[in-house]
């Protein structure tokens, strides 16, 4: 028998799915795994693939001019993965998105899952809310860099992403942070300084 509960926290980030919408969704997803350091999706890549992440993180980075790795994001469990430049602008991926621990996912074909949508109504209504979840983590995100300090940006992200913070290089942080190692080295001592 099905795990209904078990199912929902795999589309843990929906909203009011069914049994039978989640068995829709499963139905057309795989299942696969990347080693730590592998990418699922290269810079310059048009793969139009969405992963969702069951176990394991993610980091979306962008190598600059200077040739150092920018981390843009961090992505944990119950996130979605997907080539964003592909879907919104059609263009191939600026990024890169790196397993940083072995990592498991479901994947699913966009098209596949768009025409999924399209038939499935409470399917359209999760679309929906995840892409406005989205957009409210990009908007506070932008937010955070010009109404927050340093500081509480690295308060609300470790608030927001408990546990990261002891699975990942400082220096992922610090970038995703927009600020040094040396200044999240710093952050981190006033922090308990104070407790």
């Amino acid at each position: 028998m099905v795990d209904l509960n078990r199912l929902k926290q795999i589309y843990k980030f929906g909203k009011e799915l069914s049994l039978k919408d989640i068995q829709v969704l499963l139905k057309a997803a795989k299942n696969s795994s990347f080693n730590k350091k592998e990418l699922l999706i290269n810079e310059g890549s048009k793969r139009n693939d969405v992963f969702y992440i069951k176990s394991g993180l993610v980091r979306c980075f962008n190598i600059n001019d200077k040739g150092e790795e920018i981390t843009l994001k961090l992505i944990p469990e119950h996130q979605v993965v997907a080539n964003v430049d592909l879907i919104l602008f059609s263009q191939s991926s600026r990024f890169f998105y790196e397993a940083l621990e072995n990592t498991e996912v479901f994947f699913i074909d966009y098209d596949v899952l768009q025409d999924l949508v399209s038939r499935h109504p409470k399917l359209e209504t999760n679309r929906k809310y995840v892409l406005q979840r989205l957009l409210k983590e990009s908007m506070e995100r932008v937010e955070s860099f010009v109404l927050l300090t340093p500081e509480e940006r690295y308060l609300r992200f470790v608030k927001d992403y408990p546990g990261i913070t002891n699975r990942v290089q400082d220096k992922y942080i610090a970038n995703v942070l927009g600020i040094t190692p040396v200044s999240l080295s710093r952050i981190r001592k006033r922090i308990a300084t104070k407790n």
